[in-house]
């Protein structure tokens, strides 16, 4: 499949600070991409360079197929969802959706559109309301209506959700994946929130340092990470000399496991969390190890508790054999 969107050797250079440093990716049409990374990585920077917001210092953002440097953001068909959502106080939740319209001619299929995209993210009881007497998640659904409505080849969203308290943020992103799969629109969003990554995405992009440390299906990026700080970035690890091991990949058991691998271990500590218990323990080897053990599975075996021997246990398959850091 031909990609949509095109990010050819892409760099920005600012005084003293390389932002972005030849970032090269393919972004596929009708697909959820994420650039994923922490703060300082280059993600910004690369939706600001994509919405024409930045000149990229070297490379090339392309289209389609047509290259967009040189081009003002007006005349990208890309649209950009603001972390701040940047809503205009004094005008109503309808006023906002068609603002972006006002430069296009009146017509029965602009009313139509606008129409459409209030009902979609259903904001027609809101739509007379002015921003500050919307919900977070409400202003959300507004300056993603204001966006949809342009109908673009791109959505970026910039960090939509971290506004939102963590309940929320769960319900809207569930939302917004399936917002993008009925609409069709490929959406590039940006986060450092490694959850919503994984869980929104088509493919996921780890930005490191203005690079692109590794890309891929999301449960490739936490499975088969390639270096240790996609692994760690991804989720904790337990370090066992030459390998890792995900925390919910390690078990604990009084005896060791038929078919398993496994290591003699002390209890450390042992915290409820719910739906699991958070056992942190030592190795003979003095590894300090992680084990998240199911509730369901906890109660079948005798409490968890500090000074307690166990093994601790783990397939194979489940090891990522990484180069030192």
């Amino acid at each position: 499949m031909d990609p949509l969107l095109q990010l050819i050797g892409l760099s920005k250079h600012f005084p003293g600070h390389v932002a972005l440093d030849g970032l090269t990716l393919d972004i596929r049409a009708g697909e959820l991409f994420s650039l994923l990374g922490p703060s300082g990585c280059g993600k910004t920077t690369t939706l600001r360079l994509i919405a024409g917001f930045e000149t990229p210092t070297a490379g090339d953002v392309r289209l389609r197929g047509r290259s967009l440097n040189g081009l003002p953001p007006f005349q990208r068909n890309v649209s950009t969802v603001f972390q701040s959502y940047a809503l205009f106080p004094h005008l109503t939740v309808r006023e906002n959706i068609e603002f972006g319209l006002r430069y296009r001619p009146a017509s029965g299929a602009r009313r139509g559109a606008v129409r459409e995209v209030i009902e979609m993210l259903d904001l027609g009881q809101k739509q007379d309301r002015k921003p500050h007497q919307l919900s977070g998640g409400e202003k959300q659904r507004v300056a993603l209506a204001r966006s949809l409505v342009l109908q673009p080849d791109v959505l970026l969203l910039d960090e939509p959700l971290s506004a939102l308290d963590p309940n929320l943020r769960k319900q809207v992103r569930g939302e917004l994946r399936a917002l993008q799969r009925r609409v069709g629109i490929t959406f590039l969003f940006i986060t450092h929130d490694q959850e919503e990554a994984l869980s929104l995405s088509d493919r996921v992009a780890l930005l490191h340092r203005g690079r692109l440390e590794q890309f891929g299906a999301p449960h490739d990026l936490y499975l088969k990470p390639q270096s240790r700080f996609a692994a760690t970035f991804l989720g904790p690890v337990n370090w066992m000399g030459g390998f890792g091991l995900r925390p919910e990949s390690t078990r604990l058991a009084p005896e060791p496991l038929p078919g398993l691998r496994s290591l003699p271990a002390t209890v450390q500590t042992s915290t409820f969390l719910g739906n699991c218990f958070h056992v942190e323990a030592r190795t003979a080897s003095g590894h300090h190890v992680v084990a998240e053990v199911p509730r369901a599975q906890a109660s079948c075996q005798p409490a968890y508790q500090p000074g307690q021997p166990v093994h601790v246990c783990w397939a194979p398959v489940d090891e990522m054999h990484l180069p030192p850091a």
